[in-house]
């Protein structure tokens, strides 16, 4: 990857790679020590940190029976060059039962040197469990917590 890719550009080769289920080259975006926040993820939120651990995540994703397009995304430029905010939404589709599905989320992403440093994701993650059917365990995991 170029050095002189811009946030935008890296940002939206995220997107396009997560849209295009692949999953075996989307950490080679992060930095080897990134870290991900993901603060609203049911019930307490987490955290990945590193490389690693994101290609791990992003290998769950193969396994996962669903499909992804992105729309609506605006990315704003702040005063800082290497800090974006992403606005956008996951239109989705559960290809096992055929069930659709619309995820808005919001990325604030640190680009440095090409590379995804660092993330804060939101993103509505009640939408994605009902779409899979798996709001009865999300409860109960709220309830264990």
């Amino acid at each position: 990857m170029p050095e002189k890719s811009s946030p935008r550009e890296v940002f939206e080769r995220l997107l396009e790679g997560i849209a295009a289920r692949d999953w075996d080259t989307l950490a080679e975006l992060y930095a080897p020590d990134a870290v991900v926040d993901v603060a609203f993820a049911p019930p307490h939120g987490f955290r990945l940190e590193g490389r690693a651990a994101l290609a791990e995540h992003f290998a769950t994703g193969a396994s996962r029976s669903i499909r992804l397009s992105v729309r609506d995304l605006t990315i704003h430029e702040t005063a800082d060059p290497e800090v974006i905010v992403a606005e956008f939404a996951y239109d989705g589709l559960v290809t096992t039962t055929g069930r659709a599905f619309h995820v808005p989320n919001v990325i604030v992403a640190r680009i440095r040197d090409g590379r995804i440093v660092s993330t804060r994701d939101y993103h509505n993650h009640l939408v994605l469990a009902d779409a899979l059917g798996q709001l009865p365990e999300l409860m109960a995991a709220f309830q264990a917590a």
